[in-house]
């Protein structure tokens, strides 16, 4: 068991480290070549930090842990909401919050917690009838988000395009970070296979808990979002930009993680 959680951490870490120096540098290397708006930053960043609870969700779902999995998403989109408030409080950007925008944001991330909570609480079966719903909702909070920030957020939105009109467009350039950023997902899919491996074990030779297991893996699986909410909002002049690209990162990854991550393990649980 003592090798087993030493595997644990140093997987742990080595999510860590890929998300700071290899996945949120590529980001900015993209967004900037791509003379990107901060809130399509952060939906790829959303994207791309989910891919740990994509990984982890999936095996679990896929040997049976279908418990496991609701209890990671849950933990995750948490511990999300925790570390998007701590990056905030710290850089002393509790102004910025007070847009319409991002309170409407906001709102919909308190939802992606809420519902995950409600499905455990009152052990809702897992069966396909949520994943038309969760399609649905996924599609719905996107509009909701995307309406929201064409109202409140056109101005900001108008300079940053200005000011990013002479960024590095080489088509090269580009590519060269799109093929290292799935090289990065291809190696967080290994190690994530090893996680899952290492807790699949803890959880069936040592008879710890489902519920356990699943909050440990929203920890884990949640560090890449700690290293980019900071980051993004380290990277930008303007308080505003830094803050739009964290919160569109923290509601992505939460949308992601509920409404298409959860899909996947629901089909590959009740296919298995």
């Amino acid at each position: 068991m003592f090798f087993e959680f030493i595997k644990f951490i140093v997987y742990s870490i080595l999510i860590v480290l890929i998300a700071k120096y290899a996945l949120v540098k590529i980001l900015r290397n993209i967004s900037s070549q791509l003379n990107l708006r901060p809130k399509t930053i952060g939906y790829i960043a959303g994207i791309a930090t989910s891919i740990p609870e994509l990984l982890t969700v999936s095996f679990s779902a896929f040997t049976g842990l279908i418990e496991t999995s609701t209890y990671n998403i849950i933990s995750s989109n948490i511990i999300n909401a925790l570390q998007y408030s701590a990056s905030v409080f710290l850089n002393k950007n509790q102004n910025v919050v007070k847009n319409t925008a991002i309170k409407v944001d906001l709102f919909l991330v308190l939802i992606t917690i809420l519902i995950p909570i409600f499905i455990a609480i009152f052990d809702i079966e897992h069966n396909f009838i949520l994943v038309p719903i969760f399609i649905f909702l996924f599609v719905l909070f996107y509009r909701l988000s995307h309406n929201a920030h064409k109202l409140y957020m056109k101005k900001n939105d108008t300079k940053v395009e200005k000011k990013e009109n002479s960024s590095d467009k080489s088509t090269f350039k580009v590519i060269l970070n799109f093929l290292l950023l799935v090289i990065t997902s291809i190696v967080l899919y290994f190690i994530g296979e090893q996680l899952s491996n290492v807790l699949e074990v803890l959880c069936n030779t040592f008879n710890i808990s489902q519920v356990v297991i699943g909050i440990l893996l929203g920890v884990i699986t949640s560090l890449p979002e700690l290293i980019t909410f900071f980051e993004s909002q380290k990277h930008h002049e303007d308080e505003k930009e830094g803050v739009v690209e964290a919160t569109s990162n923290l509601l992505t990854s939460n949308m992601i993680n509920l409404f298409i991550v959860e899909s996947i393990g629901i089909t590959l649980y009740l296919i298995s």
